[in-house]
């Protein structure tokens, strides 16, 4: 037999057997996309698990009739996901009534007091914030699971200790000592928010930890606690110091400091609900007593 003849054929087969292969997937994908849609109810989760293939097979196959199908059972697939989402939700909504606590806001996004809920349906999975600041792992969608971790932050966050005044001069003296390290003064004595925190919680360090630094000696401050006592402090930022009067001025991220965690911070507003600004940097100016 010609050996060109041997090698041409089984080139043809390995450039041939991936395509094959793809669009087996992309059959079989759409097999079940096409179960899934004769379905009388829609079945939210398996929808979802179907169009991740779809959407794999579909960005491999330059296929018109495929996009057309694969964006269509992506519209489905979305409406069922919301309509579990507010199932969901309303089973929690009940849940927390019974305990005389009030929901507000919509899937993917509630709001329980001070603490937001989001609810990725699609992976079955919910997470408490503080503003942005996430307080739990990602939970189980199990209402059970949810209002346990919800108690919890509630107690450390929302009802957690704190005294403004005090907290505005342990922060000030954080920022003053910091300044006076400094040869060169930033404009406006200006200093990075995270940085300032990061320069506070060890200040709170003790002569434990410094003698033997470990994790078992650290006295952990935790981001969100931080964030909490910032939103309190704001209510009345103006304090005395060495008998002087003082007030906290935060400046306003710009949008690239507000894309990154470690250049700013987001404040939920003093009046609640879903709305806040990034604040990046922090500074004091003396007041009239």
């Amino acid at each position: 037999m010609d050996r060109d003849l041997v090698e041409s054929v089984r080139e043809a087969q390995r450039t041939l057997e991936p395509q094959f292969k793809e669009l087996r997937q992309t059959v079989s994908a759409l097999k079940t996309a096409a179960r899934l849609a004769e379905s009388e109810k829609p079945d939210a989760l398996p929808m979802h698990k179907a169009l991740l293939k779809l959407e794999q097979a579909a960005a491999k196959l330059p296929d018109d009739a495929l996009q057309a199908a694969t964006a269509a059972f992506r519209r489905e697939t979305e409406r069922a996901l919301d309509a579990l989402a507010f199932d969901f939700a309303k089973d929690l909504r009940d849940t927390f009534a019974g305990r005389g606590v009030e929901v507000d806001g919509r899937p993917p996004t509630l709001l329980v007091g001070d603490l937001i809920l989001r609810i990725d349906v699609a992976a079955r999975k919910a997470q408490w914030f503080y503003g942005q600041e996430p307080l739990t792992g990602r939970l189980q969608l199990s209402a059970a699971a949810i209002v346990t971790a919800y108690e919890r932050q509630r107690k450390l966050i929302a009802q957690g200790e704190s005294d403004p005044a005090e907290f505005l001069r342990e922060l000030f003296a954080t920022w003053h000592g910091e300044l006076q390290g400094r040869s060169r003064k930033p404009a406006g004595n200006r200093l990075n928010l995270v940085d300032t925190y990061a320069k506070m919680t060890m200040a709170r360090q003790s002569a434990r930890f410094w003698n033997a630094p470990s994790r078992q000696t650290f006295k952990d401050y935790p981001r969100p606690q931080f964030v909490r006592d910032l939103v309190r402090a704001q209510a009345a930022p103006a304090f005395s110091v060495d008998g002087r009067r003082q007030r906290l001025r935060l400046g306003v991220a710009t949008k690239s400091q507000a894309d990154s965690s470690s250049r700013s911070v987001w404040l939920p507003s003093a009046s609640g609900g879903l709305d806040g600004a990034y604040y990046s940097d922090v500074t004091f100016e003396e007041v009239p007593a």
